[in-house]
C-alpha cells in the first residue's frame, strides 16, 4: 500500500497476502457468507486446504490488493465488493468448485422472512404431536390431518412452500415443531474470474443429471444417424453389417431367391401360404 497513508497491521497484512496469492492461483471466487456457519467454513479449509485459499476480506482493501496485483479481468467486479465477501483463490475449475460447494451444504431450520430454497413438503404419517392448539396452524397450512391414537397425524404428502416464495412465522414455527429443516445453505459462489471473464452464480449452476441425459440422447441419436446413412466408423461398422445383412435376406426371401443360407426362410414362407390356402379351401368344402 501506499506510503503516505498509515495502515493498521491488520490491513498490511491482508494487502499483502491477497496480492501474494493473486500471483499464486490462476482462479478468483468471490462469495458471500449470509447463512455461511463458521463450522462449515473451518470444513472446507480443512477439506480444500490443498487446492485453494479461504480469506474473509475487507472489501476495500481486497479490491485496492487485486487492482495493485493487475488481477486479470478485476474492473468487471469493482461495483460486487459489498457486504461480508469472501474470496477464493484456486486452481480448480470454477464450474469443478461450484458443483463441489452445492454438494456441501448443509440444512437449516427454518426462519420467518426466509426464501424457500427448493419445494417444502410435510410428509404423512405420526407426527408425534398431541392435539391441541397447533391444529390450527396445521389448518391454516392447509395441511389435512386426523387424530389418532392420542397423536396428530398428517392424512398425505403436502405441499406447503415452492421455491421462491417467502416462509411466514406461523408456517416457520410448524416446520420447526416437525423437525423439518428446509433450507439448503452454504458457501455459494456468487461470481468467479476465470481468464479474465466474469462468470456470475447463474453462470456456474451445471444440471449434471440434465447434462448427462442430453448427452446419451445425442449419442443415440448420432449412431443412428450414422448407421442409416452408412457412416462407415469404427463403432457402427458392425451395426451397419448386420442390418446390410438382414435387409438383403429379406429381398431374397421377397423375390424367391434359393440360397443355402435362406433356404429354410423360404420353406416356411411357402408353408405358411399352403397351410392358409389349405384352410380356404376346406372352409369351401374341397378338405
Amino acid at each position: 500500500m501506499s506510503n503516505r497513508t498509515k495502515h493498521s497491521p491488520k490491513k498490511e497484512h491482508m494487502y499483502s497476502e491477497i496480492t501474494s496469492l493473486s500471483k499464486q492461483y490462476r482462479y478468483l471466487c468471490l462469495s458471500r457468507l449470509e447463512k455461511v456457519r463458521s463450522v462449515q467454513l473451518m470444513m472446507l479449509r480443512k477439506i480444500m486446504r490443498k487446492e485453494a485459499r479461504f480469506m474473509v476480506v475487507k472489501n476495500r482493501v481486497a479490491l485496492k490488493a487485486l487492482e495493485d496485483a493487475k488481477f486479470k479481468g478485476v474492473d468487471k467486479l469493482v461495483d460486487k465488493f459489498s457486504g461480508q465477501i469472501l474470496l477464493i483463490f484456486t486452481d480448480k475449475n470454477p464450474f469443478e468448485l461450484s458443483l463441489f460447494l452445492s454438494k456441501n451444504k448443509i440444512s437449516l431450520p427454518a426462519k420467518a422472512g426466509d426464501m424457500v430454497t427448493e419445494e417444502i413438503t410435510i410428509p404423512s404419517g405420526n407426527t408425534g404431536l398431541a392435539p391441541g392448539p397447533v391444529l390450527s396452524e396445521f389448518k391454516e397450512a392447509n395441511v389435512p390431518t386426523k387424530i389418532d391414537g392420542g397423536s396428530i397425524w398428517i392424512a398425505k404428502d403436502t405441499i406447503v412452500a415452492k421455491k421462491g416464495d417467502i416462509i411466514s412465522p406461523k408456517l416457520a414455527g410448524l416446520l420447526n415443531r416437525l423437525n423439518i429443516k428446509p433450507i439448503k445453505a452454504g458457501l455459494t459462489i456468487a461470481y468467479a474470474l476465470m481468464d479474465g471473464t466474469a462468470l456470475a452464480e447463474q453462470d456456474l449452476l451445471l444440471d449434471i443429471e440434465r447434462f448427462t441425459r442430453d448427452l446419451q440422447t445425442s449419442y443415440w441419436e448420432a449412431k443412428n444417424l450414422a448407421v442409416n446413412s452408412h457412416y462407415y466408423i469404427p463403432d457402427v461398422i458392425g451395426e451397419i453389417l448386420a442390418k446390410a445383412y438382414l435387409e438383403a435376406q429379406n429381398l431374397a426371401i421377397n423375390s424367391d431367391y434359393m440360397s443355402e443360407d435362406d433356404i429354410k426362410q423360404l420353406v416356411q414362407k411357402y408353408e405358411t401360404k399352403a397351410r392358409i390356402l389349405y384352410d380356404v379351401l376346406k372352409e369351401k368344402g374341397y378338405g
